[in-house]
C-alpha cells in the first residue's frame, strides 16, 4: 500500500503538468459548441465581404453631464450577428439603444458622432424617427407582450401602417412562421398573449419586430429571464434570421456569444476595448483587458 502511495506521489508532478498544459490549450470559452448550432467553427472566420450595415464612428453619449459613451467606433455588419459583451454598467445596453435612437426617449441626454444607416446619420435633424424604428427594430430584456391577443400583437404596427385585412393576415403568419412560432399558436391566435410562455412571449416579440420588416434587429439580453430549452429556441431563430437580418445583441452570457456570433464587441467602463472576429477575439484577445474578461479573471 505504502509502496503505491509513493508511486502515485512520484507521478503527481508530471501529471499535474500534462494537466496544466492541457488546460492551457483550451479556449475560456467552448467554441466547438458553435458547430452544433451552425455558428462559425473554430477557425472559421466570418463573411469578410459582408457590407456594412451600420457605421458607428467616434460615439459619445451622456446622461445629463455624465458621459457613459467614449469615443465608440465600429462597424455593423450586414447579415451577421455581432455579440456585445462586457460587466454590468459598461455601456453596452446604452450603445445598443444608440442604434435606433431609444435613447430619445430619456430626458437630458446628449449624443455626439455619427451612426451612418443607409448613407445618412441616423441623428441628423431630418431623419424619421418612427420610420428608423421600423428599419431598426429592438426586443428588450424581458417578453414585453401587450394584453392583447397572439394576433392582434404581430398586427398592431400593420393596422398603425393602414394595411388592408388580407395583408395583416398574410404578414401575422408570415412573422409567426419566421420567428418559428407558427405551429404553436396558429390554432390559438385569438388567445392572450399573456398566457404564453416567456420562450413564446419572447419569440412573439420577435415576430412583432419582423411584421415591419425591419433591416436590422437589436436584442437586449433577450434570453437573460429564460430556461436553458427557451433560449436554445431562441439562438437557433438568431442563427435562422442572420440569413436574412443584420442582428445585434447584448449578452452577458460567453458560451452565447461564442454559439452565435460572428462578430463581438468587448465594452468596459464605457468604452469599446476590443472589436473583431468572435472566433479570434475569444481564442486570441489582443487586449489583456479582454482576455480578463472572457477567461473569468476579470474583477
Amino acid at each position: 500500500m505504502e509502496n503505491n502511495v509513493s508511486g502515485l506521489n512520484s507521478r503527481l508532478p508530471a501529471m499535474e503538468g500534462r494537466l496544466a498544459s492541457r488546460l492551457s490549450e483550451t479556449p475560456p470559452v467552448d467554441l466547438r459548441l458553435t458547430h452544433a448550432l451552425g455558428a462559425a467553427e473554430p477557425g472559421q472566420p466570418p463573411d469578410q465581404n459582408a457590407g456594412i450595415a451600420i457605421d458607428v464612428r467616434h460615439l459619445n453619449f451622456y446622461y445629463g453631464t455624465r458621459q457613459v459613451l467614449f469615443d465608440v467606433s465600429l462597424p455593423i455588419r450586414e447579415r451577421q450577428i455581432t455579440a456585445l459583451i462586457g460587466p454590468s454598467g459598461c455601456g453596452k445596453s446604452t450603445f445598443l439603444r444608440t442604434l435606433n435612437r431609444m435613447n430619445d426617449l430619456i430626458p437630458e441626454t446628449r449624443i455626439e458622432g455619427e451612426a451612418i444607416f443607409d448613407g445618412q446619420n441616423i441623428y441628423d435633424p431630418a431623419i424619421d424617427v418612427i420610420r428608423l424604428r421600423q428599419r431598426i427594430g429592438m426586443v428588450f430584456q424581458r417578453p414585453n407582450p401587450f394584453p392583447k391577443s397572439i394576433f392582434e400583437n404581430v398586427a398592431y404596427g400593420l393596422r398603425i401602417q393602414r394595411k388592408s385585412r388580407r395583408q395583416i393576415q398574410e404578414e401575422v403568419e408570415r412573422s409567426l412562421k419566421a420567428a418559428a412560432l407558427w405551429d404553436e399558436v396558429k390554432d390559438r391566435l385569438k388567445a392572450s398573449a399573456l398566457g404564453l410562455s416567456g420562450g413564446q412571449q419572447q419569440r412573439l416579440c420577435i415576430a412583432r419586430a419582423l411584421a415591419l420588416h425591419p433591416e436590422v434587429l437589436l436584442l437586449d439580453e433577450p434570453c437573460s429571464a429564460l430556461d436553458p430549452i427557451a433560449t436554445l429556441k431562441i439562438e437557433e431563430l438568431l442563427l435562422s434570421l442572420s440569413k436574412e437580418y443584420t442582428i445585434v445583441i447584448v449578452t452577458h452570457n460567453m458560451s452565447q456569444a461564442g454559439r452565435i456570433s460572428q462578430y463581438t464587441g468587448f465594452f468596459l467602463n464605457g468604452r469599446l476595448i476590443e472589436y473583431g472576429a468572435t472566433v479570434e477575439l475569444f481564442k486570441r484577445p489582443r487586449r489583456r483587458e479582454t482576455e480578463d474578461y472572457i477567461s473569468g479573471r476579470f474583477s
